[in-house]
């Protein structure tokens, strides 16, 4: 079932107080301490400071994306002089800190990895659940997945703003992370021997989900340590990929309620 995509849209265009124009204004707010949610750098731009940004950013964990002009301009912000960064809603965390935090706490690390979900309202509504379910942290990817912006953080009915957010390099060193954690990491794939009942969630894991028309990429599924299906009674391409989530994720709190032996790791 493939997605539907909004297009950049004056309606869907970040309120001006949360944007910021110009290079040296980015690098300023960066070194100052402004949780950036993505940096937009025209990418005709070629020049010493444009380089300092991208080191920069790099530095703080930011994503730049080189952009057309009319990208740019699109957002509507005076004196951008070729660069607009938005700021961040979400306050993002380190994933080992979250790791560590939970261990301390006496708590058993769950984690939802998201790979190449774009649709925000997915996103959204992804978060919600793994905050009823008590998913530790949700992790994205630094790029290949939608902005968690203002209708994101509407649709999750403000979860977003509640529980740990993990973004990361790529989903492959945050997997390393987990293995060298002792966090297995599951995930969900139509073709695998396993149901999702016979997995055991009662462990550390991680749980990956896909994007609902490409799937979760191949290497990540190599790398994990096991894969289970969702049953279904007729046959269908696949689950939205929220309501999968949703279906996996109560399944495991439902283990960790009350635990029930015999179960496959």
């Amino acid at each position: 079932m493939r997605q539907q995509h909004k297009t950049f849209t004056q309606q869907h265009r970040p309120k001006k107080n949360l944007l910021i124009g110009g290079i040296q204004s980015i690098i300023d707010a960066m070194k100052n301490g402004e949780q950036l949610e993505r940096i937009y750098l025209q990418n005709s731009i070629s020049s010493p400071e444009a380089e300092e940004l991208k080191r920069t950013a790099l530095e703080f964990e930011i994503p730049v994306n080189k952009v057309p002009f009319e990208k740019i301009r699109n957002f509507n912000l005076e004196n951008h002089k070729g660069c607009v960064a938005i700021k961040s809603k979400i306050k993002y965390q380190n994933l080992q800190d979250i790791i560590s935090f939970t261990v301390e706490n006496g708590e058993i690390p769950l984690l939802l990895l998201l790979d190449g979900i774009t649709d925000i309202r997915n996103i959204g509504a992804l978060a919600r659940t793994a905050y009823c379910c008590g998913v530790h942290a949700i992790v994205i990817p630094e790029k290949g997945v939608g902005a968690l912006n203002e209708d994101a953080i509407t649709t999750s009915a403000g979860a977003l703003e509640n529980m740990a957010v993990c973004r990361v390099k790529s989903l492959h060193n945050a997997i390393d992370e987990l293995h060298l954690n002792g966090i297995k990491v599951f995930a969900s794939e139509m073709t695998a021997d396993v149901n999702v009942f016979g997995i055991n969630f009662i462990e550390p894991c991680a749980i990956i989900m896909g994007s609902e028309d490409k799937g979760i990429q191949s290497s990540l599924y190599k790398a994990c340590d096991n894969r289970f299906k969702i049953p279904m009674q007729k046959d269908f391409e696949s689950l939205n990929v929220s309501v999968a989530a949703g279906m996996i994720l109560y399944e495991a709190m439902k283990q960790r309620m009350i635990p029930a032996p015999q179960r496959t790791s």
